[in-house]
């Protein structure tokens, strides 16, 4: 039986923090964050739980102060449990071919649009927001599971 790595994924905290996130996430071995994370604190305590990765939304343009979480970069290339992942806040930014760049998952935020889509053998995941509700929207965030074939992802209600 192949083992397999949970990650935890979420976007557009906007500083944020709900307690309903923290147990989503219980139990992740790395959390991956699309931006918009308005307050360092959350990275803080997101880093309890485990290891993050985190990238700058629009409303983290004036992230100086931010302590260790000041270089926050536009987008992030990371490799878990042996897979390509890259991290961009918003969809409509992405410059390159996530296929032809060997990358498996693109993991966006902005829109607050919770989704699920394989394109060209790459899967797209847009973990929604786990901020503050805005319009109609649901307070989500996913949980990815890598090791197997294929990468899994599953979107969470948290209220």
């Amino acid at each position: 039986m192949l083992s397999s790595t949970l990650i935890g994924v979420v976007s557009d905290t906007h500083g944020l923090l709900r307690p309903e996130l923290l147990q989503a996430l219980a139990g992740v071995s790395h959390i991956l964050h699309a931006g918009d994370v308005g307050n360092p604190e959350i990275l803080t305590q997101l880093a309890r739980i485990a290891p993050v990765t985190a990238i700058r939304g629009n409303i983290d343009s004036d992230i100086r102060a931010w302590g260790s979480w000041s270089s926050l970069p536009a987008t992030e290339i990371v490799e878990l449990a042996g897979c390509l992942i890259y991290i961009i806040h918003a969809l409509q930014d992405l410059d390159l071919n996530p296929q032809a760049a060997g990358i498996g998952i693109v993991i966006s935020g902005h829109s607050h649009h919770p989704s699920i889509e394989r394109r060209h053998g790459v899967l797209y995941l847009n973990p929604g927001s786990a901020g503050p509700r805005r319009f109609h929207l649901p307070i989500t965030c996913a949980l990815l599971r890598l090791g197997s074939a294929q990468p899994e992802a599953e979107i969470l209600n948290l209220l």
